[in-house]
């Protein structure tokens, strides 16, 4: 036997272990629940693209963001809860991944944007649903709720004003300048909250720490804000935010009326809606559940897994007492 042979075998012998550890079974897949779809669904004549997980025959979440994010805010949340849930997050017109006409083909009102998510959950026939509600997923969710009362099976509210006491001092140029006259020169204070520097505040500023926060939560909705078109399109809503304030007591008497089992989970140090504002809605909420977090507008960025806590011990509890009676 010689040299080269001798070389030959030992090559052949060293490649066999790399082919026996081959045939092993391959690592454990991601399990279904927790896999995210991508998404799109005819509205109108739009695009609208949502995010869905979960098992359609467990209880649905239907998740609904706010300024100037998408479905994107709720990347981490939703994972964290696929396995008990059935989770759906929709992007409204003009925001991530939907359509975005221009002003003059489509009316940017929160009005509006209740019908298409309205329209939005018969095409994917939710018949039944708890909502989860931030920013301007309140006024799109509470007008839902108002709509179709039935169909609610219980809120999240976190840091979703339906409360006067929730405004803060950040209203002010909107309530006493710009509702009263949305011309150009009163729109001006108002663009730079379409500046990165606008979009870092919205996450940053109430942040118990800003090192929590990835670079990516105000990245993403930044290139929504980029596009052309895009700023007319939230001035118009920035107006019609206008319209939200007189349907407050509307919305409570709906919260009187059907007592819908409410979490209500908000950060704290939010410059936006106050947390005096989450402790309102217990004026009218037997049901309600309330944690103050050590958080800003946008909670879930620092405290999803503790956000995720509160909800799933929130749900199973109300379903545990609903199947008692």
């Amino acid at each position: 036997m010689n040299r080269n042979t001798l070389t030959l075998g030992g090559l052949m012998m060293a490649l066999a272990v790399p082919a026996a550890a081959q045939s092993a079974a391959p690592p454990p897949r991601m399990e279904p629940a927790a896999r995210i779809y991508y998404r799109t669904v005819k509205v109108e004549g739009l695009d609208i693209f949502y995010r869905e997980a979960g098992d359609p025959s467990k209880p649905t979440l239907l998740l609904l963001h706010g300024f100037p994010t998408s479905s994107h805010m709720f990347r981490n949340l939703i994972p964290a809860l696929a396995t008990d849930f059935h989770l759906v997050a929709p992007d409204y017109p003009g925001f991530g991944n939907s359509s975005d006409p221009t002003v003059d083909k489509f009316a940017y009102t929160f009005e509006h944007l209740a019908d298409v998510v309205d329209q939005f959950t018969q095409k994917l026939n939710l018949s039944r649903y708890a909502i989860y509600v931030q920013d301007y997923g309140a006024p799109v969710g509470f007008r839902l709720a108002v709509r179709h009362p039935e169909r609610i099976q219980a809120i999240i509210t976190q840091n979703g004003n339906a409360y006067v006491e929730g405004l803060t001092d950040f209203w002010n140029n909107f309530r006493d300048v710009y509702w009263k006259d949305p011309s150009a020169e009163n729109a001006k204070p108002l663009l730079a909250f379409f500046k990165p520097e606008g979009t870092q505040f919205q996450f940053l500023v109430g942040a118990r720490s800003k090192e929590h926060i990835s670079p990516d939560a105000w990245i993403v909705p930044q290139a929504g804000l980029d596009r052309p078109g895009n700023q007319a399109i939230q001035l118009a809503l920035f107006y019609d935010y206008r319209t939200n304030p007189p349907l407050y007591e509307k919305w409570h008497a709906y919260f009187r009326r059907y007592q819908p089992p409410t979490l209500i989970v908000w950060g704290k140090n939010d410059p936006i809606f106050g947390p005096e504002g989450a402790k309102a809605f217990q004026k009218d909420l037997k049901r309600s559940e309330l944690h103050l977090l050590d958080a800003g507008h946008f909670a879930l960025e620092e405290d999803n897994d503790e956000i995720a806590g509160y909800i799933r011990g929130f749900l199973k509890k109300q379903a545990a007492v609903t199947q008692a009676k």
